[in-house]
């Protein structure tokens, strides 16, 4: 590994170690404690915990670092920004689907440099680091380079997304259906999974119209560095414009202009 960033990620590695154990120990387990958020997500002991054991293991190992998490907001002040999402797919998590994950992303300066995601009730976890290419495997040691399809024309192309609601919510269902009947093929894979498939090239492009910042940080950097692109529905580059669109690159102006929002 000969990225700049090699440290932030094996410790990235070793964060995920210590919450995959925490995770799958609560997973179906019997005693769950689910709440509603005020915005009427879900969350579980499970991703407090998970969260609070990453903030302390980060406090110990990098000490000047600023946190941001999905569930105790941020703390510290710095141009290194550690982006948390202890569970992503808590609503999957609750009911016993195995498609769930915790997302562990750097900002440094105001741009994303490393990115794990860990699905340990999939036994699959895919990780990143600026310039070092995108990797999937159990382990370090036993990792395998990813890339992106090469898929260049809609009717050919797969596409996959979380949920029809936020579509219409956000006023794009048509828009959304007709870029839909556009493509060869679509399935619902949902939350960090669809684009971990992009990177794969098992997928050609993702989408969501409402995410935040902690679900799509640790993303980014995987899909760019296989190769594909990762922006908001408006051409940003990057996790920081509220929805994201992920392609193999190729498709991935057609599909942004699929998706704009109708002139009134």
């Amino acid at each position: 590994m000969s990225s700049a960033y090699a440290d932030d990620l094996r410790l990235a590695h070793v964060l995920a170690d210590a919450v995959d154990q925490l995770t799958m120990s609560r997973f179906k387990a019997q005693d769950l404690r689910v709440e509603t958020k005020p915005d009427l997500t879900e969350v579980t002991d499970a991703d407090r915990a998970a969260e609070q054991l990453v903030r302390a293991q980060l406090a110990r190992a990098r000490s000047r670092d600023q946190v941001i998490g999905e569930e105790f907001g941020s703390t510290g002040h710095s141009p290194r920004q550690w982006v948390i999402d202890p569970i992503d797919g808590t609503a999957n998590f609750v009911r016993g689907v195995p498609v769930w994950a915790t997302l562990i992303g750097l900002i440094e300066d105001g741009e994303v440099v490393v990115g794990l995601v860990s699905a340990p009730a999939l036994s699959r976890r895919w990780w990143a680091g600026q310039g070092s290419g995108a990797w999937t495997g159990s382990r370090l040691s036993s990792a395998t380079q990813i890339h992106v399809s090469d898929v260049a024309e809609l009717d050919h192309a797969f596409l996959s997304y979380s949920s029809l609601h936020a579509w219409a919510e956000t006023d794009r269902l048509p828009q959304m259906l007709n870029f839909m009947q556009r493509c060869w093929r679509t399935r619902a894979f949902g939350d960090f999974w669809s684009y971990m498939l992009v990177a794969e090239g098992a997928v050609d492009m993702a989408t969501e119209p409402e995410l935040n910042l902690h679900d799509m940080v640790a993303l980014a950097p995987i899909v760019t560095e296989a190769g594909g692109r990762f922006t908001s529905l408006d051409g940003e580059n990057g996790p920081f414009g509220g929805n994201a669109m992920a392609s193999n690159s190729l498709l991935h102006e057609e599909a942004l202009a699929a998706l704009a929002p109708r002139e009134r």
